[in-house]
C-alpha cells in the first residue's frame, strides 16, 4: 500500500471515530460537518474530499465498524476450527469476540443498535446489508453444525444466528451501561451458559 493509501486510511479512520462519538453524544441531526472536523482535527474540506455528504460519512461508518465486528466473529470461528474444536465451541468463541469488540467500541455498538430501531433512514438499505453479514457468518457455524450432526434440525438457522448476535450486543451494552463492574469474563461466563443449555440447572 502506498503512502498516498495509507494516509487516507488514518485520515478516514481519525473522521470515523470524530463521527461515532459526537453522533452518539448528541445525534445524527444535530451533528455538523464542522464539528466532526474539529473533533478529528482535519479542516473541513478533508471531510469533504473522502465522503460527498454527511450521510455518505455515516453509511461508510456503518460498513466500517460492521466489518470489524464481522471480521472478529469470522476470525473467531476459523481459529476454532483450525484447533480442531466444535461448532458450539466456535459459537462460543464468537460471543466472547463480539464481547471483545463491543468493550472495544461501545460507542459505535450503541449508535449501530439504536439505528437498527429507526426507519426511513437514507442509509437503511446500508445497514440491513451490513447486518446481514455480521449475521450470516453466525449462520454458516449454525448450518455446518446441522449438516454434521453436532447441532439439531430442527434450529431456525437465519432466527437463531439474529437471536445469537442480539444477544450479545444487548447483554454486552446493559453490561456496559448497568454492570461496568462486571468483568468481561463474568459477562462470557453467562452467555456461555445460555448457549450451552444450563441455565435451567438440570445436567442430562
Amino acid at each position: 500500500m502506498d503512502s498516498t493509501s495509507t494516509r487516507r486510511r488514518a485520515t478516514r479512520a481519525k473522521l470515523y471515530e470524530a463521527a461515532v462519538t459526537l453522533i452518539a453524544e448528541q445525534g445524527f441531526s444535530a451533528t455538523t460537518v464542522d464539528e466532526i472536523a474539529e473533533r478529528a482535527g482535519v479542516a473541513k474540506g478533508t471531510v469533504y474530499y473522502n465522503f460527498k455528504s454527511k450521510t455518505e460519512l455515516f453509511e461508510e461508518l456503518l460498513r466500517h465498524g460492521v466489518g470489524l465486528l464481522t471480521a472478529s466473529l469470522r476470525e473467531a470461528a476459523d481459529a476454532t476450527a483450525a484447533r480442531g474444536g466444535t461448532r458450539v465451541e466456535a459459537l462460543d468463541a464468537m460471543i466472547r469476540a463480539g464481547l471483545v469488540f463491543i468493550d472495544r467500541y461501545q460507542a459505535f455498538t450503541q449508535l449501530y443498535v439504536a439505528e437498527l430501531w429507526r426507519t426511513n433512514r437514507a442509509w437503511q438499505d446500508t445497514l440491513l446489508v451490513v447486518r446481514q453479514d455480521a449475521v450470516a457468518v453466525v449462520e454458516g457455524v449454525l448450518r455446518h453444525g446441522v449438516e454434521e450432526g453436532e447441532l439439531s434440525p430442527e434450529i431456525d438457522i437465519p432466527l437463531t444466528a439474529a437471536a445469537l448476535v442480539g444477544m450479545v450486543l444487548v447483554a454486552a451494552l446493559d453490561w456496559k451501561a448497568f454492570q461496568p463492574e462486571r468483568s468481561l469474563d463474568e459477562v462470557h461466563g453467562a452467555l456461555s451458559l445460555l448457549l450451552h443449555g444450563r441455565v435451567s440447572g438440570r445436567r442430562d
